[in-house]
């Protein structure tokens, strides 16, 4: 299967952060966002940031910057639109996504994803961990998209689709599931970064 293209989704309005960019945040030598593009960059073919505003303040990161196309901060399904949509101008049939505020995720997600969707038409999958309630957590913002869906997606949003699995449920996505619900803890307040900083 060929690599995809990396998304970073940093679209949010980080509220219980008090606003501003999570993925500026300092965490050890580098940010939130360094250490998210650091584990997914060997993974992928190139990377894109999914961030609305100026981009100019991301500029020390490297990485081209594109905004959601769907107004009024539509959540992580618009973040993935705009990924689609950029990897389309690539020639790429294939993004995985990551959220910017989880710096310990899999450096075997790409692999992972890829592994459980082969044999599907559209391959599309979102990463897991167990839980002892559910039996499985999804996590939503780490997915395998196919660009053949893009189409389909912006319907979906522009009709008020907002909830990933809903979209996803639809097309029969799959489940990777990983071992380790530490690789995908995610900074939401000032105690994670905390917590994030003792984790490192």
């Amino acid at each position: 299967m060929k690599q995809p293209l990396g998304v970073i989704l940093a679209g949010g309005l980080a509220t219980r952060m008090g606003g501003g960019d999570k993925g500026n945040l300092q965490l050890g030598s580098g940010t939130l966002l360094s250490h998210v593009a650091e584990r997914l960059h060997p993974q992928v073919a190139g990377l894109v940031l999914n961030a609305n505003g100026d981009p100019a303040r991301f500029s020390g990161h490297g990485m081209p910057v594109v905004a959601d196309s769907i107004a009024g901060h539509a959540g992580p399904l618009a973040g993935v639109l705009a990924g689609l949509d950029w990897a389309a101008d690539q020639g790429s049939d294939s993004i995985v996504t990551a959220a910017a505020d989880t710096p310990f995720l899999p450096r075997d997600l790409v692999a992972r994803l890829q592994s459980v969707s082969e044999g599907m038409v559209h391959p599309l999958a979102l990463a897991a961990t167990p839980d002892p309630a559910r039996g499985t957590a999804r996590h939503p913002t780490f997915g395998l998209w196919p660009v053949a869906l893009r189409d389909d997606l912006r319907a979906a949003l522009t009709q008020g689709v907002r909830k990933v699995v809903i979209w996803t449920d639809r097309h029969g996505a799959r489940v990777a599931t990983f071992p380790d619900d530490a690789a995908f803890f995610n900074v939401n307040t000032p105690d994670d970064l905390i917590r994030a900083k003792a984790m490192l």
